[in-house]
């Protein structure tokens, strides 16, 4: 079985790679820590060093494209909600805060609960898809999907209620 002292061994080659991939030291140090925590509570690692090093740079890589795409995510959704700031609307916060959590109890039951673990808790795609019992595919889109309802239900006119019938 594979023990502490196997993974140690691996450290120097796990923080190259990840240095390699990673646009600074101080992120590549975080996503190694991140793979390390991942291997040490996994049951499912290889049982020999030859088997784990390959899968400890697959988790590696795993975690770092997990994380470009939840910032690629958060920044595409802070980019519309400007937006919709921006389009004339000058309520106070207090009162878009009000609007958007209005909206939000709008949203279908199962956007509700998907907008909360991503958004609201920060939890990851996959730490999502293990939560709801879920494939990450089935999270990503439901993620998607749900942002943009509850966009629409925040910009639309108070007459319009086809976006209501969608969600």
């Amino acid at each position: 079985m594979v023990n502490v002292t196997d993974i140690e061994v691996l450290l120097p080659e796990i923080r190259a790679y990840a240095r390699s991939i990673c646009l600074s030291t101080i992120e590549a140090e975080d996503l190694v820590q991140d793979a390390v925590e991942r291997a040490l509570r996994s049951d499912t690692r290889p049982k020999d060093l030859a088997d784990l090093r390959p899968w400890m740079f697959r988790v590696v890589r795993n975690l770092f494209y997990d994380e470009l795409r939840k910032h690629r995510v958060r920044r595409e959704y802070s980019t519309a909600q400007a937006r919709l700031s921006s389009d004339g609307s000058s309520l106070p916060d207090r009162e878009n805060d009000v609007l958007l959590r209005l909206a939000y109890e709008k949203l279908k039951p199962e956007f509700k609960e998907i907008l909360f673990l991503v958004d609201v808790m920060g939890l990851k795609y996959i730490e999502a898809a293990r939560v709801i019992e879920a494939p990450k595919g089935t999270v990503m889109s439901r993620v998607s999907r749900a942002r943009k309802a509850l966009l629409e239900l925040v910009g639309r006119d108070d007459n319009s209620s086809a976006a209501s019938k969608r969600v």
